[in-house]
């Protein structure tokens, strides 16, 4: 699934596209034909993202609310248009680019009291400037479930996927394991700074890159990283391969029906 920078990147590159511009809207596929027979031809606002949700903006009460899931997916090509291919559930055509979404677990119209409130169930993401990372520490620093979990917890902690969960509690030498409320108040904010920082870069270069200069391949003599998911990572997808920093092999186990990641002795508790 897409984490926080992806949807990021998506709000930048789609407000840059068709911001400020009126936009025809059409639903190929025909899942979304009755809303986008509303916005065709409307202005296209703004484009923003909080956590792993996308919102197009065409007015206060009309507001396309999209989250990938695991198999969605935008593809942006420049005018003139193509057939569609697949089933693309929406397209929008600017005065440049088109852009056609296809495979969303949602791809909806809200109004803008409904947009609110979806907002109001997530946690703070640490890419949007309006950001409370209290409100996620008051959430950790009382709670027996493992931090871990609670960075995947979308309604905690906005964005965060399984990538940056393993990278940034092996970057800070936080056992996985440990209860939200054993995590000192140090700790979470130099995690949630560093959280700030990486996501950041990922929205900047397009892929996760953890890797501290020191332990890069071209440091360090090793094998750059071959992976689809691309850049330098510590311990994600790792299992069973020596630790960059301390070449103990790093261990995974299931949480939660996702993948963890951790190194034994770095992470030791």
């Amino acid at each position: 699934m897409p984490e926080g920078h992806t949807l990021h990147r998506l709000a930048g590159l789609h407000g840059d596209l068709f911001g400020g511009t009126e936009v025809q809207v059409h639903s190929p596929q025909g899942r979304f034909a009755t809303s986008a027979s509303l916005l065709d031809g409307s202005l296209f606002q703004r484009a923003e993202a909080h956590g792993k949700h996308l919102f197009h903006f065409y007015g206060p009460d009309r507001v396309v609310h999209v989250h990938l899931g695991l198999y969605g997916t935008f593809t942006e090509s420049e005018l003139p248009l193509a057939e569609p291919r697949g089933q693309v559930r929406m397209r929008v055509v600017g005065r440049t680019h088109w852009t056609d979404l296809r495979g969303p677990t949602a791809c909806e119209l809200l109004t803008g009291e409904e947009v609110a409130a979806l907002r109001g169930r997530l946690g703070p993401d640490p890419l949007r400037p309006d950001a409370e990372p209290e409100r996620a520490w008051q959430r950790i620093s009382r709670s027996r479930t493992s931090i871990a979990a609670l960075l995947m917890d979308q309604k905690v902690l906005a964005g965060v996927g399984n990538v940056y969960r393993a990278e940034v509690l092996f970057r800070h030498g936080v056992p996985p394991y440990t209860p939200g409320r054993s995590l000192g108040r140090e700790q979470w904010e130099s995690i949630w700074a560093d959280l700030v920082a990486l996501m950041a870069a990922g929205v900047r270069v397009g892929r996760i890159d953890t890797v501290r200069p020191e332990h890069l391949p071209e440091v360090t003599g090793r094998a750059p990283r071959q992976d689809r998911h691309g850049g330098e990572v510590y311990v994600y997808r790792r299992a069973g391969m020596p630790c960059l920093v301390c070449a103990t092999p790093v261990a995974g186990a299931d949480l939660s029906a996702r993948k963890l990641y951790w190194c034994p002795t770095c992470q030791a508790e």
